[in-house]
């Protein structure tokens, strides 16, 4: 996300939470997308859309400013020029109850679980997250639900003429990138702060090792408020103890899910996946810490703690789950995270997963959701494998693909993350920071490593991390002899959908033919078999962005 639309859409959430009224114009910044802002008098939504992304930073300029590593300290002080513009000051912010959210993977399933928690109490919560998977309001919830289109537009133009004031009990705000720096980071008193799992992301802009992460992460913490993490590595878990100590801020550390459960029945989970237990996990800690500092009645009945070793940091408090945190944890939904979509032969499996870490986890939920899949109806035919894959930044997209080899896909397909071959007609799809030709030479890369990995495949990837010998072989796929796979590029991501799914999905239905998308070889001879097949499973994974394109087409729904 470029410098100046991430503050002035962090602005806007805070701004759309809590405001008050102000007279201001935005500022604007040299390196921004050349092309004409929309005229205002028509005031709809994909105007105001088109008008945040004239603040896009054009790609050249992009890697002049990663050369020249400007001042992180000037972006905070940029954001609340951003704030005070708007009519609002740093201090307002201080009556949003905030809960603030950092971590490399899973601070925004996190948030989720958070959120719908405290939604059960009767609370009126607002949620900021980014980034979006398919219109750029999903950023801003309000009781869960993304903001209207109506409210975002109208709120928008607020930014730039006069603001309007909706008043939530409480928001749940998601760190964009790192902490220290990051524009949400000018939140002076949150009740509460939570870290979720760190690992390997951003480099370019937070360093090179988890424990250069760890103190980036560690920024949001405040003087006396209270903050949780799960459990680290002792190198970055280190960061975070010296960094809570600096600053003293009071950090615990979650037990995990099973002692919660102690004593009650299992905590059902409205997210996959073994990987969203710690997430889980932190929330209920964030939600039961700040139910207490607000010293609301219900927040579940203490039970004995734990002992912490010298090593470790304290244990977070032992308590029973209510009921209101039993269906939150129950009934929370976060789309493009571990999300199955079932659609006559096609199964879809999106998991916007994006570094090694989350990919290893992703792996081992598709695993588990396949067999279920399997054992709920079994074909008696033919199954294809898919992968869709994408990834953008400085990601180190060989460690990924390699992560997903194992997984014998009978086909690879890239593509950018471009729903269409133009999003001219749809502003929240536009990305001014990448040129065309950059995608899709990444995309070909892609397809070059795939290539080059597809005679390296070691099924030993496939465990997760401290597996015994012996382990239940019920977390294995079912027997796919080894070989090669076909891998294929598509302008689009509409076009992939189109030759994955050839007509079967009975949603997805495009309205130009196949033909043109059948001249390979490989293309032609797959259509033949994905036509055919008993059963087709598609694991759509890399980027969030790239699955976000994919429900917007499968999802119409997502998209009013």
């Amino acid at each position: 996300m470029s410098w100046a639309r991430s503050h002035l859409r962090a602005a806007l959430s805070l701004a759309a939470l809590s405001a008050r009224g102000a007279t201001s114009e935005v500022p604007v910044r040299r390196g921004l997308s050349a092309r004409l802002a929309p005229q205002e008098p028509g005031m709809e939504y994909q105007d105001a859309v088109r008008m945040l992304n004239t603040l896009q930073t054009n790609a050249s300029y992009l890697e002049q400013v990663k050369r020249q590593r400007s001042d992180p300290q000037k972006q905070l002080e940029a954001m609340e020029l951003f704030l005070s513009r708007s009519g609002l000051q740093v201090e307002d912010l201080d009556r949003l109850n905030i809960i603030h959210v950092t971590g490399t993977k899973g601070k925004g399933s996190t948030c989720a679980f958070t959120e719908r928690i405290l939604r059960n109490y009767g609370l009126k919560t607002g949620f900021f997250s980014s980034p979006h998977l398919v219109q750029v309001r999903e950023r801003i919830r309000i009781n869960g639900q993304p903001i209207s289109p109506e409210l975002f537009t109208r709120h928008f133009w607020c930014l730039y003429h006069r603001l309007e004031e909706t008043k939530v009990d409480l928001a749940v705000v998601e760190v964009g990138i790192g902490g220290a720096y990051d524009c949400t980071n000018i939140i002076r008193k949150p009740v509460v702060c939570g870290v979720s799992a760190l690992g390997i992301d951003h480099t370019s802009l937070l360093g090179d090792t988890v424990e250069k992460i760890a103190w980036q992460k560690g920024g949001i913490f405040k003087r006396g408020v209270p903050a949780f993490t799960v459990l680290q590595p002792e190198g970055p878990l280190a960061v975070l103890r010296e960094r809570a100590q600096q600053i003293s801020c009071p950090l615990y550390l979650c037990p995990p899910l099973e002692a919660l459960e102690e004593g009650g029945p299992p905590l059902a989970l409205g997210l996959e996946g073994e990987h969203q237990r710690p997430n889980a996990a932190l929330a209920l800690q964030l939600a039961h810490c700040w139910l207490q500092r607000q010293e609301r009645q219900d927040s579940g009945e203490l039970k004995m703690c734990r002992p912490s070793t010298p090593r470790q940091l304290p244990l977070a408090p032992v308590f029973q789950p209510t009921a209101h945190m039993r269906r939150g944890l129950r009934d929370t939904e976060w789309p493009g995270r571990t999300q199955v979509l079932r659609r006559g032969p096609l199964t879809w499996y999106l998991d916007g997963a994006h570094t090694t870490s989350s990919v290893q986890a992703c792996v081992r939920w598709f695993r588990q959701a396949l067999q279920v899949r399997r054992q709920e109806m079994p074909t008696g035919g033919p199954e294809v494998r898919v992968l869709l894959f994408n990834s953008t930044g400085d990601r180190d997209s060989v460690a990924l693909l390699k992560l997903l080899q194992p997984c014998q896909f009978d086909y690879a397909v890239f593509c950018p993350n471009l729903t269409e071959v133009s999003s001219s007609g749809n502003a929240d799809q536009q990305n001014f920071t990448v040129t065309l030709d950059q995608v899709l030479l990444r995309c070909l890369k892609h397809q070059q490593h795939w290539s080059c990995l597809d005679e390296e495949a070691n099924p030993d990837l496939w465990s997760p991390p401290n597996s015994q010998p012996g382990a239940p072989a019920s977390l294995l796929l079912a027997p796919h002899p080894p070989h090669p796979s076909g891998s294929l590029i598509f302008s689009c991501i509409a076009h992939a959908l189109q030759w994955i799914s050839q007509g079967r999905d009975p949603i997805f239905q495009p309205p130009s033919p196949l033909r043109g998308l059948l001249g390979h070889p490989t293309a032609s001879s797959g259509a033949s078999v994905l036509r055919e097949a008993a059963a087709v499973h598609v694991l759509v994974t890399g980027s969030l962005h790239l699955v976000g394109g994919v429900l917007k087409l499968l999802v119409p729904s997502m998209s009013q």
